[in-house]
């Protein structure tokens, strides 16, 4: 009587404990794979998010100099040198916001562009008249009642979160 292997073969000698060898690393680097892939993706799109927020509270801080100008503590020379050095550093903060979207996200870039742009119109001449207006010097003149209108600003910054959550 011939003994039976532990072990089935195939016709060529191979057995299926070999072929489980060969199978179970190749289905463990294929999962440390894709774990790694998803991982990193998953980093690029969180940054990818945080660079748009950024981007998005930089027009945010712009549109409300207007309202820091008009509740400015006094008129001198260095508290208009610091509003003025504030809108200067967000108008470049946005200017590398446009920079770099144009070269990490272009899809996002024109809607982003159009966005400060509206931005600028809107908040530029809202500046303009906050400088014109004496500064407030008591606690209920700081409640400015009426709103600075932004119904542009808002249509452009909600085409433009669109674009973004579309390229997330």
């Amino acid at each position: 009587m011939q003994v039976i292997a532990t072990a089935q073969t195939t016709d060529s000698g191979w057995t299926w404990t070999q072929t489980a060898a060969l199978i179970v690393p190749c289905i463990a680097l294929l999962g440390a794979y894709l774990t790694y892939t998803l991982a990193q993706r998953a980093v690029r799109r969180e940054s990818r998010a945080k660079t748009f927020a950024e981007a998005l509270t930089t027009v945010e801080e712009y549109l409300e100099m207007p309202y820091r100008i008009r509740r400015r503590p006094e008129s001198s020379p260095a508290v208009r040198q610091q509003l003025t050095d504030e809108v200067s550093g967000l108008l470049a903060r946005m200017a590398f916001h446009q920079a770099w979207l144009q070269i990490e996200a272009s899809a996002v870039a024109g809607p982003y562009s159009a966005l400060v742009a509206t931005a600028r119109a809107e908040a530029g001449a809202q500046m303009s008249l906050a400088w014109q207006q004496s500064p407030i010097t008591t606690d209920s003149g700081m409640n400015l009642g009426v709103p600075y209108p932004r119904d542009r600003s808002i249509a452009a910054r909600a085409n433009c979160i669109a674009m973004m959550r579309r390229h997330l």
